[in-house]
């Protein structure tokens, strides 16, 4: 019997849930999975390019035209520049760039700092380089650090810490005072940070995301990964890319080579050509913020608890007045007699439940409509 390197794994209950709602002919909120199409040229270039026999492998670093608008985003954003040829290598998704990362620094007895509630595939990919994650929670309300319990998680073997903002599945983001904490902690240090980006674009309430990337201190130290998913409704492309000093990158690279041989081309040269025209992520941001306020207000009143998350789609949304139940027997639940699939908050936590459930918001009204007149009648027949 072949003895497993990720006992505790918990990321199967993720796509447990997943299954049981096309299963049950569900609505499902608990993917992030949005129900938008891609900007039509976009969609036109990628089409030209399969047409066109653009096929072939392309470089293991990203193709140049692509790197470089990424760069030049990067620098009018952050005002830091990055060398398309030595620092920015494009990935098969956040989650590759993210594991590749961990690979590239971490080794056998490293500890590395995690913030729970995490992404389920941080910690795994922790373990499997032999690496210990140490779990340090958010603190409520809000879900923020507190950095004196981490100072306190800090010594010798602390080889990097996992930061991710703005936060999936919490929904908060960092502040100024938080970076400057960040920096205060890990100046003087050999510990190297990964810098889950990918929701950069979606910050909401006039709040700015604030990258790794504006911080020299930081970004010596950093690997940046973020995604064009969410900006240009793409996830299923499979793009990502990451940033990182010229150092670091060549480490990133070596792993990189051995983890995959190329990722998508046609999808590549499309969105590269797309960006030669500057993207406007202000409109993104204004209108996933619109999905975030419509959600909320259809849910004001009833006994589900809300937060306005201040970033990413996705939604916590609590239960406490409706039931004492584990959230993914709630979740279970919920699915079975409302037809409404959510995600657990469980799934992202190696042991504590908080009976919270994700949603994802990036739908159309008419879906969120259907959600929360279920949402609502579910919850009339269950008050505590």
């Amino acid at each position: 019997m072949v003895q497993s390197k990720l006992p505790e794994t918990q990321g199967s209950l993720f796509w447990e849930m997943r299954r049981l709602a096309l299963e049950k002919n569900a609505i499902d909120m608990s993917v992030g999975m949005t129900e938008f199409e891609c900007h039509p040229r976009l969609a036109e270039l990628a089409a030209g390019f399969i047409k066109e026999g653009v096929s072939n492998y392309a470089p293991l670093e990203g193709i140049m035209s692509l790197r470089e608008r990424i760069s030049e985003l990067t620098e009018r954003l952050y005002g830091r520049s990055y060398s398309p040829k030595t620092e920015i290598t494009i990935c098969a998704g956040h989650v590759q760039a993210i594991s590749t990362a961990i690979s590239s620094v971490v080794n056998e007895g490293d500890e590395v700092i995690v913030f729970e509630p995490a992404y389920f595939t941080y910690a795994p990919a922790v373990r499997l380089n032999g690496g210990m994650p140490v779990f340090v929670p958010l603190k409520e309300p809000g879900f923020k650090v507190d950095w004196e319990d981490l100072r306190k998680m800090i010594n010798s073997k602390t080889r990097l810490i996992i930061l991710n903002s703005p936060h999936n599945p919490t929904g908060s983001v960092f502040g100024k005072e938080d970076l400057a904490q960040l920096q205060r902690l890990t100046n003087g240090t050999g510990i190297y940070i990964v810098s889950d980006e990918m929701f950069e674009h979606l910050v909401f309430d006039e709040q700015k995301h604030l990258s790794m990337a504006q911080f020299d201190s930081l970004a010596a130290r950093s690997f940046v990964v973020s995604s064009p998913g969410p900006l240009f409704h793409i996830n299923g492309w499979g793009l990502a890319w990451c940033l990182a000093p010229a150092p670091l990158m060549a480490e990133f690279r070596k792993i990189h080579e051995h983890q995959i041989y190329n990722v998508n081309t046609p999808f590549q040269q499309a969105l590269a050509r797309f960006l030669e025209q500057p993207a406007l992520p202000e409109e993104i941001t204004e209108f996933y913020q619109g999905k975030r306020n419509y959600f909320n207000r259809l849910l004001k009143g009833s006994p589900f608890s809300l937060q306005p998350t201040e970033g990413t789609y996705f939604q916590l949304v609590g239960y406490q007045q409706l039931s004492n139940e584990p959230d993914y027997q709630f979740a279970l639940r919920l699915l079975n007699e409302a037809g409404v699939a959510a995600t657990p908050l469980s799934v992202f936590m190696h042991k504590k439940n908080l009976q919270y459930l994700r949603f994802c918001f990036a739908k159309k009204n008419e879906t969120l409509d259907e959600v929360a007149r279920r949402l609502i009648a579910f919850a009339e027949k269950n008050r505590l």
